[in-house]
């Protein structure tokens, strides 16, 4: 029979059960799957935007684990709760997280656990002597005070969002597939520069500017086949007008675009993305759009902050 590890006497179980294509029944699944694995485990069931986020905050000090059921965007709300109570008192205690999957991509989910059952994942981590932490960099979005977990994208990545938005039929990866597919139907390159430590990459047409610590967008498109979680850097890849953005979905799901002349790839702790024609820019992180109707963004590496279980002999 498998028990708890000493570490895991408290745990909180946090999701969402009206956001997006969540099925209660995977809820009721998961605790299911956690109840013998945990000696304490609460569950929170959230409504509305923030409230997983506060949720996360209150239950540092007192929780040893927080399972998030949720997507990308959950499970970044949760995330960006502990990292600002870090912020708070440096010496705070952080529980670890684990994620569920049950969202459209998944991105984060993949970059931890491959495509691992989550049943798999849980038992392996939950039991035992207990799991391998890691500590993973977040991202602080400087205009918006917000903080992104796996990164952050203008161009092509934010506009297949609003496209995603109309196809409640699909689900998971096949929805953000084809919104892509049909954003590129009329996608139009936008006048942009991106700037890394203050120098300036890009300057000109620009298909998209991804950000972050995560290699994969809508859990599939390798877009940044570089970037480590935890190296206390930010990759940013810059796709130029003169890359035709039809042929995107194809190289970035092998990471194929790297090295192209139309590409550029950098590291940095600071970066700024800006539209230099003054129109608002398209951005989101962590599969969620910025309503705003900023033409600039900047985005700023917080290394190590983030505790989360992960399989051993990852890197």
């Amino acid at each position: 029979m498998m028990v708890a590890g000493p570490w895991a006497r408290r745990g909180v179980l946090i999701a969402n059960p009206v956001a997006g294509r969540q099925d209660p029944a995977l809820i009721d699944a998961v605790i299911r799957h956690c109840s013998p694995l945990v000696a304490e485990l609460n569950v929170v069931l959230t409504s509305g935007s923030g409230a997983a986020q506060a949720t996360a905050r209150d239950c540092v000090g007192d929780a040893d684990l927080v399972v998030v059921v949720g997507g990308d965007g959950t499970t970044r709300e949760v995330a960006s709760g502990l990292a600002r109570a870090a912020g708070e008192d440096p010496a705070a205690d952080l529980p670890a997280m684990v994620n569920v999957p049950a969202g459209t991509g998944n991105s984060f989910y993949r970059e931890i656990w491959s495509d691992r059952p989550w049943q798999e994942v849980l038992s392996s981590s939950l039991s035992g002597a207990g799991p391998r932490l890691r500590r993973v960099d977040m991202a602080r979005i400087r205009e918006t005070d917000t903080l992104a977990l796996l990164g952050a994208c203008s161009g092509l990545v934010a506009e297949a969002l609003i496209t995603a938005a109309r196809l409640p039929e699909l689900a998971g990866r096949d929805r953000y597939r084809e919104a892509v597919a049909l954003t590129l139907r009329t996608f139009e390159a936008y006048p942009g520069r991106v700037l890394v430590d203050g120098t300036v990459v890009h300057d000109g047409a620009a298909v998209l500017a991804n950000v972050g610590g995560g290699r994969y967008r809508g859990g599939q498109f390798k877009v940044l086949p570089h970037s480590v979680l935890d190296d206390g850097l930010l990759d940013v890849c810059v796709v130029g007008g003169d890359l035709d953005p039809r042929e995107l979905p194809g190289l970035t799901a092998r990471g194929d675009h790297v090295g192209r002349p139309e590409v550029v790839y950098a590291r940095g702790r600071r970066i700024v993305i800006e539209r230099t024609d003054g129109s608002p820019l398209t951005f989101e992180h962590d599969g969620e759009l910025v309503r705003t109707s900023a033409s600039r963004y900047t985005i700023e590496v917080l290394p190590n902050v983030l505790p989360v279980l992960a399989p051993s002999g990852t890197v």
